[in-house]
């Protein structure tokens, strides 16, 4: 069975605006309550190598050891294409579900804070015709932070081989009710340990769309 991988609060890399496991845009500097986004679902191309990447959006994970995200997976298990959806309230696992995921799929989710460490999580496949509305409880989160993200899960060993995804489109990326960009958020690119780019995020369209581009070694 190909590993389900964990998804990690950011790991900062050395050069300003880089991490080794996330690409996208992150908002900090205030309290984040509700966090939402839409976008396609991305072809994995495999081979031999068994990779993995995720697709989400999340409250906390950035200055917090706590996250709280939905999202969709594009992984490759023995040069196979693997789509499937998830929640995660880390450091709890994440929990995957079984409705059918497939490439270009149309997703919409969002993460909203209900108060005293309550959250909503809603995860849309408009084009498979299915939604998940969970509610779960984290009591240690902070609310930090909120973000849009591409990422390389975790295993065991550290950082997961990426999926080459090609692009990831995200689409009216808002937070707390306002598009990402009124929140002054960072841009990340994923960086290897030698600080070559894994995968690089485009500039802000009308303060809530853009892509992140997987990167050739």
């Amino acid at each position: 069975m190909h590993p389900r991988p964990v998804h990690l609060p950011v790991t900062l890399a050395n050069a300003p605006g880089t991490s080794s496991n996330w690409a996208g845009y992150t908002a900090t500097g205030q309290k984040f309550t509700s966090v939402s986004a839409s976008w396609t679902q991305p072809t994995a191309t495999c081979t031999g190598e068994d990779t993995w990447s995720s697709f989400w959006v999340g409250l906390d994970g950035d200055g917090s050891d706590t996250t709280e995200q939905t999202g969709s997976e594009a992984d490759c298990s023995g040069g196979v294409p693997v789509y499937y959806s998830w929640y995660e309230m880390y450091p709890n696992a994440p929990v995957t579900y079984s409705d059918p995921v497939q490439p270009g799929d149309q997703f919409t989710a969002s993460v909203t804070s209900l108060g005293s460490g309550q959250f909503a999580l809603t995860i849309t496949d408009a084009t498979q015709g299915w939604t998940h509305t969970v509610n779960e409880t984290s009591p240690t989160a902070k609310l930090a932070s909120a973000e849009v993200i591409a990422e390389a899960p975790t295993g065991p060993l550290g950082v997961l081989p990426l999926t080459d995804f090609t692009t990831a489109s995200f689409t009216g990326a808002q937070v707390n009710g306002q598009p990402i960009g009124a929140s002054n958020p960072q841009a990340l690119t994923m960086t290897r340990p030698d600080g070559t780019a894994k995968a690089t995020p485009s500039a802000l369209t009308g303060g809530t769309d853009f892509s992140v581009a997987w990167q050739q070694h």
